[in-house]
């Protein structure tokens, strides 16, 4: 029922425009009640985005599931793969998709919404992350933002061809660049044990580069 109501939606769209669209006629054409519209999407809006409240759902899982000692910066550039993958899964309907929120202001704004959420979902992973590092929700923010935006990049190319061409690739390429950028990340920090201490005894007045070479010295024995 659920694709059905999204295939009766889009062929509306394509037909009246979305605007002159309403709810009821799209669940006459799919010969369902207003009550089963409503039951899987809380808005007409809702039904141009379909997949991506389950896309969200499972980037916050597989960034919940990351192994402590997985590097963060990899971790949310494989979790914004999983975007792509729901855009690749179905290119027509994909393609069909963005060329709709390119004709109403009303849908841009809304595909803006969930894009944040995505961000928000990896810069939330990030900051646990970089917690009580210098900068940490600094980096962690920039990081997730990156993410979003080499990954869109790459995306909307991808839909602007008509969904033509290796879209997985050309996002990997997108987000090889955030990762030669920032790295591996910096980890949280670790308790360390006590640091050794060298003392120097040296006479009054010694020369400089006597200091030094004692100093130089001793490090060597330690």
């Amino acid at each position: 029922m659920r694709d059905a109501l999204v295939a009766a939606a889009f062929r509306l769209f394509l037909e009246r425009g979305f605007e002159r669209t309403t709810v009821d006629d799209i669940v006459a054409l799919a010969g369902v009640g207003r009550r089963s519209f409503f039951r899987y999407f809380p808005s007409k809006e809702d039904v141009v985005f379909p997949d991506h409240e389950r896309c969200l759902a499972d980037m916050t899982a597989f960034l919940a599931a990351a192994p402590s000692e997985s590097d963060p910066v990899r971790r949310v550039c494989d979790a914004a793969r999983l975007v792509m993958l729901m855009y690749a899964e179905n290119p027509a309907f994909s393609v069909q998709r963005y060329r709709l929120t390119r004709q109403v202001p009303g849908l841009r704004q809304y595909e803006l919404s969930v894009v944040w959420r995505y961000e928000q979902a990896l810069a939330g992973y990030l900051r646990v992350r970089f917690a009580g590092l210098p900068d940490g929700i600094l980096r962690a923010d920039v990081i997730a933002a990156a993410v979003v935006a080499a990954h869109n990049n790459a995306l909307r190319s991808w839909l602007r061809s008509d969904g033509k061409g290796d879209a997985e690739a050309a996002v990997d390429h997108a987000l090889g660049h955030v990762r030669e950028s920032f790295g591996a990340g910096p980890e949280p920090a670790v308790a360390r044990g006590p640091e050794d201490v060298v003392v120097i005894v040296s006479r009054r007045g010694a020369p400089l580069w006597r200091v030094v070479q004692e100093l130089e010295s001793a490090l060597g024995r330690a």
